[in-house]
């Protein structure tokens, strides 16, 4: 089936951001003596909404993670984005394709708008993306796994849930694909492909998607 709308996770499908933040998390969440290793990051917490650290943390060990902890983590990130981030391979070949084509496409992430803008300006893949096709976590109530973000990015966009791709890369992400009513490609480059396994096609390179979009 040729989908009408392809929403896109951002964090590690479009840019290469998951090993920088999850190393970060990582520490901070160790600074502040809930120790965590990198392994554990990407486990709990990759392809996550900010809420899920905290609640995670809270019903692990009772306890709460600082106020300012939002604040301190996104500034220790888009540091590091700004020195360290690239865009993930084939992923601006892949909008150049579908911008030529005039198929509608977005983001749909668990990510601030800032962090959303903040990698894309720094990899230069904002010139794929006005504000209109970026949809984050802040805009509804539940992060994924829920489906409550990707269901609210295709009636913004305009297109039925069952009409819709999502390009995915966390098994968190799948299952709000499905959770949607949509159809999901899973990007095994850094998970691992049983993690993935809800998903309606697997792919392990960014320069293959072109070829499932068909």
């Amino acid at each position: 089936m040729r989908h009408d709308l392809i929403l896109f996770d951002n964090d590690g499908v479009l840019v290469d951001s998951e090993p920088i933040s999850n190393r970060l998390l990582a520490e901070y969440l160790t600074e502040l003596g809930h120790p965590t290793s990198y392994e554990d990051s990407l486990r709990d917490y990759m392809g996550a909404a900010m809420h899920r650290i905290h609640d995670l943390v809270l019903e692990r060990t009772g306890r709460r993670l600082p106020d300012d902890f939002d604040d301190v983590f996104h500034a220790r990130v888009f540091a590091a984005f700004e020195r360290e981030l690239k865009p993930v391979p084939g992923a601006a070949e892949v909008l150049e394709m579908l911008a030529a084509e005039g198929r509608p496409y977005c983001v749909a992430s668990s990510g601030s708008h800032q962090r959303i803008r903040v990698g894309h300006r720094t990899t230069g893949l904002d010139r794929w993306f006005e504000d209109d096709r970026l949809f984050s976590s802040q805009d509804v109530g539940r992060g994924k796994p829920a489906p409550d973000l990707f269901l609210h990015a295709a009636e913004r966009m305009g297109v039925a849930p069952e009409r819709c791709l999502v390009v995915e890369d966390s098994p968190l992400g799948v299952r709000a694909a499905r959770a949607a009513g949509m159809d999901v490609y899973g990007f095994t480059a850094m998970t691992p492909a049983d993690r993935l396994a809800g998903a309606t096609e697997l792919f392990a390179d960014m320069g293959r998607l072109a070829d499932l979009l068909g």
